[in-house]
C-alpha cells in the first residue's frame, strides 16, 4: 500500500519534482562523463608520454570527483528539503487520519528510491551517449588518431556514479527521517500559513551600505584589473577578501536600496503590480543574503574557469605551431676545444643523418658590456618603478644577423635588416615588447667597444631564436656580423628537423634521443616539437576539463538553489496571490508580476557575477599572456551561450513551475 501511495504521491506531485529531477539527472550524466575517460583512452592511440598526461588528467578528475560529489551531495539535500516543506499539510493529514511518523518515513525512503532510480538511469543513459562526444574533445585536444573509435560504455565510471550517489540517497533519506521526526501535527497542518519572518531594513542604511559596496567593489576592481603588476599573493587575498565582503554588502543592501529608488518615483511604484514585485523581491533577497553572495560567487567562478579554460587550451595550440616550428633545437655552453652541438650530439652516439642536411648551426653570444639598462635606455626607469625587483644589469642576448636570418629561414620568420652601425631587437614576449619599444621610440644608441649603433627599426621585430611552448623570448640584440666578438660566444645552437617522413618515424628518433646516455650526452639540452605539443597540449587539456567539470557543477548548483528558493516561496505566497485574484486582479497580469520578479531574482546574481567577471578576465588575461595564451572572443561567447542555455532552463522551468503553485495546481 505504501508503495502505491509513493507511486500516486510521485505522479501528483510530479511538477514539484521537475527541478529536483532535473538537477540530479544533470548531476548524474556529468559525473559519469568526467569518470569514464580512462575508458575512452583505450581506442586512441597515444604515445606514452600523453598517456602519462591524461593518467595525471584522471587522477585529478578523481580528486574534483570527490568535491564535485559533496557540493552535489548538499546540493541534493537543499532540494529534498524543499519538497519536504512544500508537503507538510499533506503529511498532516496523513497523521491525522492515524499514519504514523515511521509510516510517512517510509514513503519518502520508497520516493527517494523511486526518484533515485530513475534519476540514476536517464542519467546514466545521456552520460553514457554525452560521454562519446567527449572522447571525440580528448582526442582532438590530444591530437589522438580516432581511426579505431568505438562505442564504449565504462563499467568502472558507472558503479562509481552509483555508488557515490547512492550515498548522497541514503544522506537525503537519514535527514528526511530526522526532519519527519521533529515535526508535530499542529505545525504540520499550519505549515501554509506560515512564512519566514523579515526584519525591514533601515532604508537610509541600506542607501549608505549598497554606496560603500560599490565603492569597495570599484576598488578591488580597480586593483586586479589595472595594477596587476603590482600585486603579490597577500594583496590577492587582500583583493578577493574586498571582492567577497563588497558582494556580501551588495545583496544585504540592494533590497532597501531598490525599494527606496522605486518609490521615489510614486507613478512607477504604484503602477500595475510594481508594488507588490517591489516587495517581493525584498522578501526574497533579505532572506537569502549569504546564498545570494555564494550564488553570485560560484557564477563568478562559472564564467572566468569556463572562458578562461577554454581559452588556454585553443591558444596554447595556436602559440605552438608559431613558436614550435621545427622538430628540435640542440645547445650545449661554448667548449675551450670548440667543438659544437653537431659534435657533441654524434659524440654522444647520435647519428647526424637523423636529422635533415638542412640543419641550422650557429652561436647565441652574450657580454656585460651590453645590459638591460643599456638597450632600454631611459625607458629602464619607468620599467624599474613597476617591476621593483627588475635587475637592469643583466646582460643581454646577442646574434649575429647572417646567423639570426638562417634561423628565421628555418623557422618561416621576417628577415632582419641592420646597417654598419646598427642594431635590432627581435622579441615576442607582449609583457617585455612594450618597454623595449620604448627605448626604441626614443632612439636608444647602445656602445660596444667604442662604436655607437643606433636602431634601425623604432620596434621591435617578431622572433625568437629557441622554441617553447609559448611567446617568452623577452629580447635579442641582432648586429652586424664584424660587431660581434668571438670572445662573447656563450652556446652552440643546432636547429634542425628528423629526416623521417611520418610521425611514427619521428617518434622512433625522439626515443633514441631521449635515451643517450653518456657524458657528452650529459652536456647537451634539447627541447623538441613533440615533448612541447605532449607537455602544453597535456596541461591545457587538464586546465579545461577541471574548468568545465568545476563551471558546470558551479552552475548547476547556483540555479537550482535559486530555483527552489522561488518554488518555495511561491509555495509560501499562494494566499498573496489569491487575495489578488479576490480583489480583481486578473490571471495575466500576475502571471507577468510573476516572470517580472522570477527574473529579476535570476538576473541580480547573474549580472553583478558578469561585471565582476569583466575585470577577474582582464586579470586572468595577464597570467595567461605569461603562458602565451588570453580569453579569446569565441570562448567567451561560447560560455555566454552555455549559460544561458543551462541557467535560461532552470529560470523557464522555475518559472512554470511557480505558475503552477500559485494557480493552486
Amino acid at each position: 500500500m505504501l508503495f502505491k501511495l509513493s507511486v500516486k504521491n510521485m505522479k501528483k506531485s510530479f511538477g514539484d519534482y521537475t527541478i529536483y529531477f532535473l538537477t540530479l539527472i544533470l548531476g548524474v550524466a556529468i559525473f559519469y562523463v568526467f569518470n569514464s575517460m580512462d575508458s575512452q583512452q583505450a581506442m586512441m592511440q597515444l604515445s606514452a608520454s600523453t598517456k602519462a598526461i591524461v593518467d595525471l588528467l584522471l587522477q585529478m578528475l578523481g580528486g574534483v570527483s570527490v568535491f564535485v560529489s559533496i557540493i552535489l551531495g548538499f546540493l541534493i539535500v537543499y532540494a529534498n528539503n524543499f519538497l519536504i516543506k512544500r508537503r507538510k499539510k499533506e503529511f498532516g493529514i496523513y497523521m491525522t487520519l492515524g499514519m504514523g511518523k515511521g509510516q510517512i518515513s517510509r514513503i519518502l525512503f520508497l520516493e527517494t528510491i523511486i526518484v533515485g532510480i530513475m534519476s540514476l538511469a536517464v542519467g546514466l543513459l545521456i552520460g553514457v551517449f554525452a560521454s562519446q562526444g567527449m572522447s571525440v574533445v580528448v582526442a582532438k585536444m590530444f591530437e589522438a588518431d580516432m581511426s579505431r573509435y568505438e562505442f564504449v560504455f565504462s563499467k568502472a565510471a558507472c558503479i562509481k556514479t552509483i555508488v557515490y550517489f547512492g550515498i548522497m540517497y541514503l544522506a537525503v533519506i537519514l535527514m528526511n527521517m530526522i526532519s519527519i521526526s521533529k515535526l508535530n501535527l499542529i505545525d504540520l497542518l499550519t505549515a501554509v500559513k506560515k512564512s519566514e519572518s523579515i526584519k525591514v531594513k533601515n532604508a537610509a542604511v541600506s542607501v549608505i551600505v549598497f554606496l560603500v559596496s560599490i565603492g569597495m567593489l570599484a576598488y578591488a576592481y580597480y586593483n586586479v584589473a589595472y595594477k596587476t603588476s603590482s600585486i603579490g599573493p597577500g594583496s590577492m587575498m587582500l583583493m578577493i577578501a574586498i571582492g567577497s565582503l563588497g558582494t556580501f554588502l551588495f545583496f544585504w543592501s540592494l533590497a532597501g536600496f531598490l525599494l527606496k529608488l522605486v518609490q521615489t518615483s510614486r507613478k512607477t511604484y504604484f503602477k500595475g503590480l510594481n508594488m507588490f514585485i517591489m516587495r517581493q523581491i525584498n522578501s526574497k533577497i533579505n532572506t537569502m543574503v549569504f546564498s545570494m553572495t555564494i550564488i553570485c560567487l560560484m557564477l563568478f567562478m562559472t564564467i572566468g574557469v569556463l572562458s578562461s579554460g577554454m581559452s588556454l587550451n585553443t591558444s596554447v595550440k595556436e602559440g605552438l605551431k608559431e613558436n614550435a616550428p621545427v622538430d628540435v633545437n640542440l645547445w650545449i655552453p661554448v667548449r675551450e676545444d670548440g667543438k659544437t652541438a653537431a659534435d657533441m650530439i654524434e659524440e654522444a652516439g647520435y647519428s647526424m643523418d637523423h636529422f635533415k642536411p638542412d640543419y641550422v648551426l650557429v652561436t647565441e653570444y652574450a657580454t656585460n658590456e651590453l645590459t638591460l639598462k643599456d638597450t632600454l635606455g631611459a625607458a629602464v626607469k619607468e620599467m624599474e618603478a613597476v617591476y621593483t625587483m627588475l635587475d637592469d644589469s643583466t646582460a643581454e642576448s646577442v646574434m649575429k644577423v647572417s646567423e639570426y636570418n638562417k634561423i628565421a629561414d628555418m623557422y618561416g620568420q621576417p628577415k632582419i635588416e641592420v646597417g654598419q652601425n646598427e642594431y635590432a631587437v627581435v622579441c615576442n614576449y607582449d609583457n617585455m615588447r612594450v618597454w623595449r619599444d620604448k627605448g626604441l621610440e626614443q632612439g636608444t644608441k647602445i656602445s660596444l667597444g667604442g662604436v655607437e649603433y643606433s636602431p634601425h627599426y623604432d620596434k621591435c621585430q617578431d622572433g625568437f631564436i629557441k622554441m617553447s611552448g609559448n611567446a617568452t623570448n623577452f629580447g635579442i640584440i641582432v648586429l652586424p656580423d664584424e660587431a660581434v666578438n668571438e670572445a662573447w660566444s656563450v652556446k652552440s645552437l643546432l636547429i634542425a628537423n628528423y629526416s623521417a617522413d611520418d610521425q611514427q618515424g619521428k617518434e622512433s628518433m625522439e626515443a633514441e634521443l631521449a635515451a643517450l646516455d653518456s657524458p657528452a650526452a650529459a652536456e647537451i639540452d634539447a627541447v623538441t616539437k613533440i615533448s612541447l605539443y605532449e607537455g602544453s597540449v597535456g596541461l591545457g587539456a587538464i586546465v579545461t576539463f577541471i574548468a568545465i567539470y568545476l563551471g558546470v557543477i558551479f552552475l548547476i548548483s547556483s540555479a537550482a538553489i535559486l530555483a527552489l528558493k522561488e518554488l518555495s516561496d511561491s509555495s509560501d505566497n499562494r494566499e498573496r496571490y489569491a487575495v489578488l485574484r479576490q480583489i480583481g486582479t486578473d490571471e495575466k497580469m500576475i502571471n507577468r508580476a510573476l516572470f517580472t520578479q522570477t527574473a529579476i531574482f535570476f538576473l541580480i546574481p547573474l549580472a553583478l557575477a558578469a561585471v565582476h567577471s569583466i575585470f577577474g578576465i582582464k586579470f586572468v588575461n595577464v597570467i595567461l599572456e605569461t603562458m602565451g595564451a588570453e580569453s579569446r572572443g569565441e570562448s567567451i561567447v561560447g560560455t555566454a551561450i552555455f549559460i544561458i542555455a543551462i541557467y535560461g532552463g532552470y529560470f523557464i522551468a522555475t518559472y512554470f513551475g511557480s505558475k503552477r503553485i500559485i494557480a493552486g495546481k
